[in-house]
């Protein structure tokens, strides 16, 4: 801030000056003291001068409702919301959302630093803070293949960046607890930064030696008690309420008023008939304060919580001198933002954004980057004798477990098994056009017949793809292949459903709303077509490649033993 108005500022504080706005009437939630005051908040140059009696050059009465900062995610990847970032801000902001840290690991094993500047021009100049920590481990683990190896000397040169804090979710836990060169290397490059984690399932000892490695939060959480524990480490913990992990409810028994400032809210993946049907961080206020969670110990996490979490002093509170991001609504325990402004501007009214969302239009190394072919590729799978591996997935968790099953047997090949929810699936290598892949088996997908496919695999994100029979896994996978990327259904040789995402192939450059129908049409296909059971399969689908998330997943290299950290047979 510039010195002329910094006086400016304290001027308006004292009361000597008027302020730009003054929200009159207000019943200001104060998350630093866990009061609610009643009184006017004045507004200059974008922050807020004062709590109190205030006069402004523009006033708005507020007639008693509620203000609150603006809402905080902790932890987002913004490609999961498959838009581009300006649609993602007319998605969020009018539901209160006004800061956001984000983790652009899922384009940048795509493409890059060119994905990483992608999402750093794309997410400026608009309504919503993206705040990002640069990827940590791209890519995840040397058992699958990404588009880009970042090392710690590509990540540097961002540091000087304004909205760049630190480093990513840092899922190399093996490398981290061992202090292993090329972990150890990026952790001690960004010491003093904010490091974020990735733990699931990490205690004891592992606990203590990952917490003393460096990173300052975790995410991955599944039970109130591994949540104490990380707060006992000295880690923030977030509570997730994604798409396909819903961890926030499991967790609130650990949320108290001692706890609380060391947690907050997070949405890490969720897809567009969710944010929109559902909602953002207002969503996970309205669960928390439902199971009853005191609100404003509710709001001070979904608010100054997360900001502490990232030492964004600037923001979190309605306090003098941070930045006048506001929300008003009506109902304590029922939190909907009827009015949102960003650094003072009002951005949102009646649920609905007062902006646009024009941006340039991408280019570069973040088109055209589905290079494989489906004619490459053998499906059938041989039969040996003994039993399978096979991935079991479970509603509602990104976490797998193993399950060794006698296989259904047929002219010498084993095949998927509708009767069991069993589908076969593959891992294709989409970004050299070597077509390299590998194949598995998965139960607990919920197709009764078909196959679904998609260009997003988190993290290497490689196309998957998983059926009960092999011409529809062809259809489905073409499909994906000549979109440039997406999400598509296939019956036989028919395509039931398709979403193209043909940014990095895993972003559509089309608005939201379209986005959520196309999606909505694909699921309905998926239920009709298919017999799918599960909510959304292809937000399972999407995590069955992940190698960091225990403990059975595929890779384009093969089944991977997580716990182990090394690649198994499909056959016992």
């Amino acid at each position: 801030m510039e010195s002329d108005t910094y006086k400016k500022l304290l001027a308006v504080a004292r009361g000597d000056e008027p302020a730009d706005l003054v929200l009159k009437n207000a019943r200001v939630v104060d998350v630093l003291s866990g009061r609610i005051l009643r009184g006017d908040v004045a507004v200059f140059a974008g922050r807020i001068a004062g709590v109190g009696e205030y006069q402004g050059q523009l006033s708005e009465d507020l007639e008693g409702a509620f203000l609150a900062p603006g809402l905080i995610d902790a932890h987002v990847h913004l490609e999961s919301s498959m838009v581009r970032p300006a649609e993602y801000a007319r998605a969020v902001a009018p539901r209160g959302t006004t800061t956001v840290i984000s983790d652009p690991h899922e384009i940048a094993n795509v493409a890059g630093l060119a994905g990483i500047d992608y999402m750093l021009a794309a997410s400026e100049g608009i309504p919503l803070e993206v705040m990002v920590n640069l990827p940590s481990c791209v890519p995840a683990s040397e058992l699958s293949s990404s588009g880009a190896r970042l090392e710690v000397r590509d990540l540097l040169g961002y540091l000087g960046h304004p909205r760049v804090l630190g480093l990513a979710e840092f899922m190399d836990v093996r490398g981290a607890v061992a202090g292993e060169g090329r972990a150890l290397e990026k952790l001690l490059a960004f010491r003093g930064r904010p490091i974020d984690g990735h733990a699931p399932g990490v205690r004891g000892k592992t606990l203590a030696a990952y917490a003393a490695a460096g990173p300052w939060a975790d995410h991955e959480a599944v039970s109130p008690e591994e949540a104490l524990e990380k707060v006992a480490a000295g880690l923030y913990v977030f509570l997730r309420e994604g798409t396909a992990a819903r961890n926030l409810q499991d967790l609130l028994p650990a949320v108290s008023a001692a706890t609380a400032p060391r947690m907050a809210f997070c949405s890490d993946d969720r897809h567009p008939p969710e944010l929109l049907a559902e909602g953002h961080v207002d969503h996970m206020l309205r669960l928390a304060v439902a199971a009853g969670t005191p609100a404003v110990l509710a709001l001070r996490m979904a608010t100054l919580s997360a900001a502490e979490a990232f030492g964004l002093r600037d923001r979190g509170a309605l306090a003098p001198g941070r930045w006048a991001d506001m929300v008003a609504f009506s109902d304590l325990r029922d939190f909907r933002a009827e009015a949102v402004w960003f650094r003072g501007q009002k951005v949102a009214a009646g649920g609905r954004a007062l902006f646009d969302s024009a941006a340039p239009p991408p280019e570069g190394a973040v088109l055209n980057s589905v290079r494989a072919d489906a004619d490459a590729l053998d499906l059938r799978v041989a039969a040996k004798p003994g039993l399978l591996r096979v991935i079991v997935v479970h509603p509602g968790q990104l976490i797998s477990d193993e399950e060794r099953l006698q296989p259904l047997i047929k002219d010498g090949l084993a095949l998927a098994d509708p009767r069991r929810d069993l589908a076969k699936m593959a891992v294709v290598e989409r970004h050299s056009g070597a077509s390299g892949y590998a194949l598995g088996f998965v139960k607990g997908l919920g197709l009764e017949r078909g196959a679904i496919a998609g260009s997003v695999g988190h993290d290497s994100h490689n196309l998957t793809v998983a059926g009960m029979d092999d011409a529809s896994m062809y259809t489905a996978l073409r499909a994906v292949i000549e979109a440039g990327g997406g999400y598509a259904a296939a019956l036989g040789g028919e395509v039931l459903g398709l979403v193209p995402l043909p940014i990095a192939g895993l972003i559509s450059d089309q608005p939201i709303e379209l986005v959520r129908r196309q999606m909505d049409d694909l699921l309905r296909a998926v239920r009709e077509g298919l017999g799918a059971r599960s909510r959304d399969p292809f937000m399972q689908l999407a995590f069955l490649p992940l190698e960091v998330i225990p403990h059975l997943k595929l890779t384009d290299k093969g089944l991977v033993d997580v716990d182990k950290g090394k690649l198994v047979d499909l056959w016992v």
